[in-house]
């Protein structure tokens, strides 16, 4: 049986920098629109409210992500069947392809609600591709490390995936520095949804050179491949639900520091761009820092009790974060801001290790994709919105706390559940026959 142990270093390394480039890139591409949600609420959707554009702009984000599902359940079965690279190329394109032409877009001014139709349109084509994307990298990159190192080789997918967002915040807060607002609203909001072209082609490329999973590999060349995966993840409701339930935290608080709390420092706070701009920057260093850290940690000493205590201070500093908002000046609001930024980033250093050990191999890329993308729509993709409105309709700047601490709380319920059994059925189960058994012991170990 092939395995992580015995691919060789070169064959490892090039699937860990193509699985990445392409990461980054993702989610540069679907990133970007959250910097720019002000400026294309202005630009897309009429009205004499601000309130309403930016609401608007942010409901767009959210659809996106109700999308998402969909695009897993098309996805993901086909990356159980056909294989993990061919499915990452073709999210790749799809990805880079609609961002690209989101820079193309005429706008309301232009033609009327045909602009926002066509946007909507564009934005539902991303969270497709994006569905299909998670499910499909995780079992890659966590296949390839083999269970030893499983969290900290997977920490590199988050930790590439905030370093995407923070090259769009980058990227869109620059222009907005350079060219100021009038000229941002004339024409440089393009730049960044262009050049997403060719960035995908480039990454497209280094990927069409990999080779699948080593895991994958072994089932094919059993001829175990699942033939209904979609079906059978059904009969693993607990490790679905458990995923669920555990990543609602991980969708809030990652949203909240990457997209949200740039708004609300411009939009609420009154905070001037450039200070919104290197509070986000800073946040997104310090998360990205501490999770191959978290997730080295995780692996050494294991997932669960490390999780819970991750867990607790994301909860205790989303609700310090919303506190300390009224009257809050930059100085007072950094502390919590980091604080929010350094729990996210040891929370979600592990939760990507924490799905691929909850379901088989055989059926990896479709549980993920349904048990992720699920609770990254309602509690991730929404949260921005959700904030917004509460907000606006009870003028209470302090009331987004209900929503994100509840996620919080969910997700902890989880975890206490979470049980050594768990991950030793998925174990079992993700051996081909003829092959070797796992080590039933050693994978409570690491993972509880």
């Amino acid at each position: 049986m092939t395995t992580a142990t015995t691919v060789s270093s070169i064959r490892r390394r090039r699937a860990f920098i193509g699985a990445i480039s392409g990461h980054l890139i993702e989610w540069f591409d679907y990133g970007v629109y959250g910097f720019l949600a002000v400026t294309l609420g202005k630009l897309f959707f009429a009205s004499q409210s601000p309130a309403v554009s930016l609401l608007s702009s942010f409901a767009v984000f959210a659809l996106s992500f109700f999308i998402r599902p969909l695009g897993g359940i098309f996805f993901g079965p086909m990356a159980d069947r056909i294989g993990r690279k061919q499915t990452l190329l073709i999210v790749m394109l799809l990805m880079s392809g609609s961002t690209c032409l989101i820079g193309l877009l005429p706008t309301y001014a232009t033609i009327g609600i045909a602009a926002p139709v066509l946007l909507i349109l564009l934005r539902c084509v991303q969270g497709f591709s994006a569905g299909g994307e998670i499910g499909t990298v995780t079992s890659f990159v966590a296949e390839y490390a083999g269970p030893r190192r499983r969290a900290f080789s997977t920490s590199w997918l988050m930790v590439t995936a905030v370093l995407g967002l923070m090259l769009g915040s980058i990227v869109a807060n620059g222009l907005t520095a350079l060219l100021g607002q009038d000229g941002m609203a004339a024409w440089g909001w393009r730049v960044p949804f262009l050049l997403a072209g060719p960035l995908g082609l480039i990454a497209a490329y280094i990927r069409l050179k990999l080779e699948d999973s080593p895991e994958f590999m072994a089932l094919h060349a059993a001829g175990e491949q699942e033939k209904a995966p979609l079906r059978e993840s059904m009969r693993w409701k607990r490790a679905l639900t458990l995923v669920f339930c555990i990543i609602v935290l991980h969708s809030s608080i990652f949203y909240l520091v990457l997209t949200f709390a740039s708004t609300f420092m411009t939009n609420t706070l009154g905070f001037d761009n450039s200070t919104r701009f290197w509070f986000v920057l800073l946040a997104c260093a310090l998360a990205a820092a501490v999770m191959p850290i978290g997730g080295a940690f995780t692996d050494r000493y294991g997932r669960k009790p490390f999780l819970l205590g991750a867990g607790l201070l994301a909860t205790g500093s989303m609700f310090w974060l919303f506190q300390a908002a009224p009257g809050a000046t930059p100085a007072s609001f950094l502390p919590p801001l980091l604080a929010t930024a350094v729990a996210f980033g040891l929370y979600a250093s592990s939760t990507y290790a924490l799905m691929t050990e909850l379901i088989p191999t055989r059926i990896r890329s479709t549980g993920i994709s349904i048990a992720y993308n699920v609770p990254v729509a309602i509690f991730g993709g929404c949260a921005p919105f959700v904030a917004a409105w509460l907000i606006t309709s009870t003028g209470d700047i302090t009331s987004p706390w209900y929503f994100f601490v509840g996620t919080g709380l969910v997700s902890l319920a989880a975890l206490l559940v979470l049980h050594p059994n768990d991950f030793r059925r998925a174990a079992a189960a993700s051996v081909p026959a003829g092959s070797a058994p796992a080590d039933p012991q050693r994978t409570s170990e690491v993972t509880a």
